[in-house]
């Protein structure tokens, strides 16, 4: 396996490499934004927007839109702040955000846990054989369910 290296983030370091890069993105950090990624981080499973939304709700206390956290998940994502959880429709934060790589999601069935791994050779290869059939602008999204090491 390819491993791609990175420093991950934690806490307040998190929050600060995420600012940075969607500054550098060319997008503001506003308290919104802010709200939603503190959201987003306060779990380590993968969460709804709906899930988001009610958290940044309780925190504010008013209610906040779906709608709107959709929106900056959305940019959250363009942006590698988050990754997207297509089989579940959920999202979790990027630990990395600095750093622009395609991940494998490990999703486990039972507790909901995702943990991410990165193997640059197996990814490159399904980008390959998508640009040979004649696609541009490939995202992998590589989803394996089943059950983690705590639930087995």
């Amino acid at each position: 396996m390819v491993r791609h290296l990175h420093h991950e983030h934690h806490g307040a370091a998190l929050a600060s490499a995420a600012r940075l890069a969607l500054e550098e993105a060319g997008e503001q950090w506003t308290d919104m934004r802010a709200a939603v990624f503190t959201a987003l981080t306060a779990v380590e499973r993968p969460v709804s927007a709906y899930d988001v939304a009610e958290s940044v709700s309780k925190a504010q206390g008013r209610r906040v839109a779906a709608n709107s956290v959709y929106r900056i998940l959305d940019l959250f994502v363009r942006t590698n702040l988050a990754r997207r959880i297509e089989s579940a429709n959920a999202y979790i934060a990027n630990p990395h955000p600095g750093c622009q790589h395609d991940c494998i999601f490990l999703i486990c069935d039972c507790c909901g846990k995702a943990v991410h791994i990165d193997d640059d050779a197996l990814t490159g290869a399904l980008v390959g054989a998508a640009r040979a059939a004649g696609f541009a602008d490939v995202r992998p999204v590589v989803e394996l369910r089943g059950n983690c090491s705590d639930c087995s």
